[in-house]
């Protein structure tokens, strides 16, 4: 969205072999190649994509072919591999983005319990349905640490939040499930990388697996609540902002309106918002 700290893209590096985790819009799909060889972590080796949405998703196809003269093994929940071959699916809801980029290339399908090898350096694929139904985490045993993707929480800064509630394929009950699984993680892990944003440890850690499934229902139940008595966003964001994150040092117009937007949109496809509350 050509905003600061909107997407973490991270790569991990052991004994010569790199694996990236997501790869963001289309359209930084040049810059992002441009940063990893500034850095020193080109090329890549393998992909990781979280789950299907387009914030996350939507580049690989151009960024795959980018990397064409490479061997670039993709990976991904099994459940996520048509969404990507027919992204459309995923853009419900997500007003005004109607370009999708199928992806053509191989996917190796990735399910609970399995094992990626980065020569060496293990990672544990963990199902964190809910946000999707094919969003998957990362369980790094050596590091103590988990990339959640979108499956716990959006934190912008310490005071600054949204919950993963959005649509088109948006579980409470699995979502529930999935808060259990990382606080059973909490004895396991100093860290967790949120794709929104950034690594989180110590008491910000605690923090956030102490909190999230309050604050989603705090969330959900002022949205609903808002909605109902007045249905414009504008005004259900100003809501949210002054009460729910008010001390936050984080603004963005744009960004907390889509985002309270999709949170709205994410209620309604669900069911949990019908539509005759208007």
């Amino acid at each position: 969205m050509g905003m600061p700290k909107f997407l973490s893209i991270y790569v991990i590096e052991n004994n010569g072999m790199r694996l990236m985790i997501d790869v963001g819009e289309t359209l930084k799909s040049r810059k992002i190649i441009k940063k990893l060889k500034d850095f020193g972590l080109y090329p890549i080796h393998k992909i990781v994509l979280t789950h299907s949405h387009w914030d996350h998703a939507q580049g690989i196809s151009k960024l795959y072919n980018s990397m064409k003269d490479l061997d670039v093994e993709v990976l991904a929940s099994e459940n996520a591999v048509e969404n990507l071959k027919h992204p459309e699916k995923m853009i419900k809801g997500f007003e005004g983005f109607d370009e999708v980029y199928p992806f053509e290339g191989e996917i190796t399908p990735l399910k609970e319990g399995d094992i990626i090898d980065i020569n060496g350096l293990e990672l544990e694929v963990l199902n964190l349905f809910g946000h999707t139904m094919d969003s998957i985490g990362l369980f790094d045993k050596t590091n103590k640490n988990i990339f959640a993707g979108d499956a716990a929480i959006n934190r912008l800064d310490q005071d600054a939040f949204f919950v993963p509630l959005m649509p088109p394929d948006f579980h409470e009950q699995e979502l529930l499930k999935t808060f259990n699984k990382l606080r059973d993680t909490r004895s396991d892990i100093n860290s967790i990388s949120l794709a929104h944003f950034g690594v989180w440890k110590d008491k910000h850690l605690e923090q956030i697996l102490d909190e999230m499934e309050d604050q989603y229902f705090k969330v959900k139940d002022s949205l609903i609540e808002w909605y109902n008595e007045n249905p414009s966003i504008d005004f259900i964001t100003n809501k949210y902002c002054r009460t729910l994150i008010p001390n936050s040092k984080f603004w963005n117009q744009m960004f907390f309106t889509f985002n309270v937007e999709m949170m709205i949109n994410g209620l309604k496809l669900s069911g949990l918002l019908k539509a005759e509350t208007a």
